[in-house]
C-alpha cells in the first residue's frame, strides 16, 4: 500500500497517513512512507521521532533526530526536543544528553519549564547531577515537577543529603510537595537512616491526607525498616487501607535487611496463603534476602521454585543469585547463569555484568573476569572497583594500579572503595612507594579523606614488605583509632618475618580489640614456636583454653563433578583416601629428587623431624590438590580453596607438584589467589 502512494502529497496528508500507520502500530510502514517524502517538514519529523520514543525504540529516535539536525533549513522546536530528551533518558546516554541540552540552549529553549523538567529527569536517569543542577538553576520559573525532578535526580545519583536539602528549600520557597515528591524523598531518609526526618514526612503525609497512596505508604514502611524501627514499619503496613504486591515486598525486604529471616519466610508463606499476587520482585526479594543473610542453598532452591511458578529470572534475579556461585566457588554454575544472561539479553546490563566480573574472579578465573569487564558497554564506579579488586585478590598489583589510572582517564570518579582495592593490590605486589603516593593523593587530588580501612591498608603494605618498624610507627601516628585490621596486618607480617617483639605488642592490642578471635592467639603462638619459645607458646595455648577459645580448623575444598569435597589435616574420610596418601608419597619422592626439602618450621609441635615431615604431608591443601589431580579426567587445571592462609611448606610443595604433574593449580587461601604453573607461583613467593 505504501509503495502506491504518491510522493508529492501535501504535508497534512502525509502526516495523516503517518498517524494512521502509527495508530495501528505499523512503525515499519510509517518509516517507509517517511523516507519517500522529499522534504518532510518539522511536524512530520516530530511525529516519527515521538513514535520511536513511545514504541520503545529510543536509539532510532535519536538517530532520526541527529539526521534532522543536519538539515540546516529546519529549526527544531520544543516538541521534537522533548521527544528526543525522553529517548535519551531511556538510554541513560550522558554524552547524547549533553548534546541535546546544548541544542536546546542554542535554539532558545534553555529556560522552557516543560523541556527543562524533562532535561532534569533525563540527567537524573543518566546519573549526572551536575547537568540537572545546571538546568534547574537556569529555569526562571520552577513548578512542583522541577523541584521533584531535581530531588529525584539527587536520590538516583546517591546523594540523599542533597535530595533532603532540595526538599527543605522547596518548602521555604512556598512550593507544596505532591505525592510524587513525597515518594521520591522517602528513599533519601531510608538511605541516610534519618528517622526524625522520616517521621516529619510521615506527619506531613497524615496532615495532607496522602496516607491512602500505596506508593507513599510503602515508602514509609521502607523508611522505618531501614531506620531499624520495624515495629512502626509493621504498624504502618497493618494500617494500610489497600496493599499491593509492592507493599508486601517492601515489608519482606525490611525483615531480611534487619536479619529476621524467619519472619520474612513466614510473611512470604502468608502472601501465598492469602492469595497475594506474587511477581518477579517478590521472588527477587526472597532470593536476594536469603543471599544477604548467608542462606545460599535456600536462595538456589527459591530460584528453582520461582521458575516452577512460571516466573523467568530477570537481570535483578541474576545479579542476586550470582554471588551464590561465588560462595560455593562454582564457576560451572556461574557459567550456566552467564549463558542464560547472554540468551536473554541481560549480558549488557551493568549490574549483571559487574556481578559476573566478581563471580569469575572469586572462582579463580581472572581472564574471564577481565573479558566480561571489557565487554561492558558502560562502566560505572562499581564496575571499575570490581575489576580493580579482582586483580588485587589475584596478586596483580601493577594491573590494579594501571586500571585505576584508566578509570581516572575515562572520567569516572573514584570513591573510598576504589582506593581500598588499589592499596590491597599494592600490598600483594610490594608496591610500597606507589601505595604511599596513592594514599597521599586521596585527600590532595580526589578530596577523599582516608578512613580507618585505608590506614589499615597502608599498614598492610608496609608490613608485607618487611618494614615492620615503619609499619608500627605508622600505626602510632595514625589520626584515627587503629582497628583490628591494622594490628592484624602487622601481626601476620611478624609471623612471616619472625619478629617476636613487635608481634607480641600487636597481639596484646588485638586481645583487647577482639578478645574472641582465635586467629590472633594462634598467630602469636606460632611466632613463639618459630622462635623455639615453647613455654611462651604453651602459655598462649593455655590462655585460649582458659577463655574457651577454640582454634579454627584449616579446611580445603575442591569441586569435582558438581560435588564439593572438603579435607582437613590428616583427613581419611574420603573414599579415595588410600589413593590420595599413596599418590602423595610417590609424588613426594619425585619432588625430593627435584630438590624439594620439607620445611618443618611450619609444624607447630615439638616432635622429631620424621614426625614433622609426616604431619606436613597430610595438610588439608595437599590432600585437596592430590584428590583434584587424581580426578582430572583429561583436564589440565584444578582450583582448590582454603579457609586459612596457605602454609609456606605447602606453597613450596604445590610449586613442585605443578611442575612434575604438568598441571596448572589455582589455590585461593584467606588472603589471595595463587596460580601455580611449571614450578612457579604468580605471587613470586610473596603473600
Amino acid at each position: 500500500m505504501v509503495t502506491k502512494l504518491a510522493t508529492n502529497l501535501p504535508a497534512n496528508l502525509c502526516q495523516k497517513f503517518l498517524k494512521t500507520y502509527l495508530n495501528t502500530g505499523d512503525l515499519e510502514s510509517a518509516r517507509h512512507l517517511f523516507d519517500k517524502i522529499p522534504q518532510p517538514d518539522l511536524k512530520t519529523w516530530t511525529i516519527l521521532v515521538t513514535a520511536y520514543t513511545k514504541q520503545g525504540y529510543p536509539e532510532e529516535s535519536i538517530k532520526l533526530y541527529t539526521k534532522l539536525r543536519q538539515k540546516n533549513n529546519i529549526r527544531v522546536d520544543s516538541l521534537v526536543l522533548l521527544s528526543v530528551v525522553k529517548a535519551c533518558a531511556v538510554l541513560s546516554d550522558v554524552v547524547k544528553a549533553k548534546e541535546i541540552h546544548e541544542d536546546a540552549i542554542k535554539v532558545g529553549f534553555g529556560s522552557d519549564i516543560v523541556l527543562g523538567n524533562a532535561l532534569i529527569d533525563m540527567y537524573g536517569k543518566c546519573r549526572y547531577f551536575e547537568g540537572a543542577k545546571r538546568v534547574f538553576n537556569e529555569l526562571h520559573m520552577k513548578d512542583v515537577i522541577s523541584w521533584t525532578s531535581m530531588l529525584a535526580c539527587y536520590v538516583k545519583c546517591g546523594l540523599p543529603k542533597d535530595a533532603l536539602c532540595v526538599f527543605r528549600q522547596m518548602g521555604l520557597n512556598g512550593m507544596r510537595p505532591n505525592s510524587i515528591t513525597v515518594s521520591s524523598v522517602l528513599p533519601a531518609c531510608s538511605d541516610l537512616k534519618y528517622l526524625n526526618s522520616g517521621k516529619e514526612i510521615h506527619g506531613f503525609v497524615i496532615r495532607n491526607g496522602m496516607g491512602h497512596n500505596v506508593f507513599i505508604s510503602s515508602g514509609i514502611v521502607d523508611m522505618y525498616a531501614n531506620c531499624l524501627s520495624i515495629r512502626k514499619a509493621q504498624l504502618v503496613f497493618d494500617g494500610m487501607s489497600q496493599r499491593d504486591s509492592v507493599s508486601w515486598n517492601v515489608l519482606l525486604t525490611s525483615y531480611f535487611s534487619n536479619g529476621d529471616c524467619e519472619k520474612a519466610m513466614n510473611l512470604f508463606h502468608q502472601m501465598k496463603s492469602e492469595g497475594v499476587k506474587l511477581n518477579s520482585a517478590s521472588w527477587n526479594s526472597m532470593i536476594g534476602g536469603c543471599m544477604q543473610n548467608g542462606r545460599t542453598e535456600q536462595a538456589l532452591r527459591l530460584l528453582v521454585q520461582m521458575q516452577d511458578f512460571g516466573f523467568k529470572p530477570n537481570h535483578i534475579t541474576i545479579s542476586s543469585v550470582l554471588p551464590a556461585c561465588t560462595d560455593l566457588e562454582s564457576s560451572k554454575g556461574g557459567k550456566e547463569i552467564h549463558g542464560y544472561s547472554f540468551r536473554h539479553w541481560f549480558i549488557h546490563d551493568m549490574m549483571v555484568g559487574t556481578a559476573l566480573v566478581l563471580m569469575y574472579a572469586k572462582c579463580g578465573n581472572l581472564n574471564l573476569s577481565q573479558r566480561v569487564f571489557n565487554s561492558l558497554p558502560r562502566k560505572d564506579t562499581v564496575a571499575w572497583n570490581t575489576i580493580i579488586l579482582a586483580n588485587s585478590m589475584h596478586g596483580k598489583g601493577e594491573e590494579a594500579l594501571l586500571l585505576f589510572h584508566k578509570m581516572i582517564k575515562s572520567g569516572i570518579k573514584p570513591n573510598s572503595v576504589t582506593f581500598t582495592g588499589v592499596l590491597s593490590g599494592c600490598s600483594h605486589s610490594r608496591l610500597v612507594e606507589e601505595a604511599r603516593f596513592l594514599f597521599e593523593s586521596m585527600s590532595r587530588d580526589h578530596k577523599i579523606e582516608p578512613d580507618a580501612d585505608h590506614y589499615s591498608s597502608m599498614v598492610d603494605v608496609l608490613s608485607r614488605a618487611g618494614r615492620l618498624e615503619e609499619a608500627y610507627d605508622f600505626i602510632q601516628k595514625m589520626p584515627v583509632e587503629p582497628t583490628a585490621g591494622a594490628w592484624g596486618a602487622l601481626l601476620g607480617a611478624c609471623r612471616v618475618y619472625k619478629n617476636v617483639d613487635i608481634g607480641r605488642i600487636a597481639a596484646e592490642r588485638l586481645f583487647v580489640i577482639e578478645p574472641d578471635n582465635p586467629g590472633n592467639y594462634v598467630l602469636l603462638s606460632n611466632i613463639f614456636v618459630a622462635a623455639k619459645q615453647w613455654d611462651n607458646a604453651s602459655h598462649i595455648r593455655k590462655l585460649m583454653r582458659d577463655r574457651g577459645i577454640k582454634k579454627l580448623p584449616g579446611i580445603s575444598w575442591v569441586q569435582v563433578k558438581n560435588k564439593i569435597h572438603s579435607f582437613s589435616a590428616g583427613d581419611k574420610r574420603n573414599n579415595q583416601s588410600d589413593k590420595i596418601y599413596e599418590f602423595l608419597e610417590e609424588l613426594g619422592e619425585k619432588m625430593r629428587r627435584s630438590g624439594y626439602l620439607p620445611n618443618t618450621d611450619f609444624v607447630l609441635q615439638d616432635v622429631d623431624q620424621e614426625e614433622k615431615e609426616d604431619v606436613l604431608c597430610s595438610h588439608s591443601e595437599k590432600l585437596a590438590v592430590a584428590f583434584a589431580i587424581l580426578n582430572l579426567s583429561g583436564g589440565s587445571s584444578i582450583c582448590v580453596f582454603k579457609n586459612l592462609r596457605v602454609c609456606g611448606d605447602c606453597h613450596t610443595a604445590i610449586k613442585f607438584m605443578s611442575k612434575i604433574v604438568g598441571v596448572q593449580i589455582t589455590l585461593r587461601d584467606s588472603l589471595r589467589f595463587h596460580h601455580f604453573r611449571d614450578g612457579f607461583c604468580s605471587c613470586r613467593d610473596f603473600w
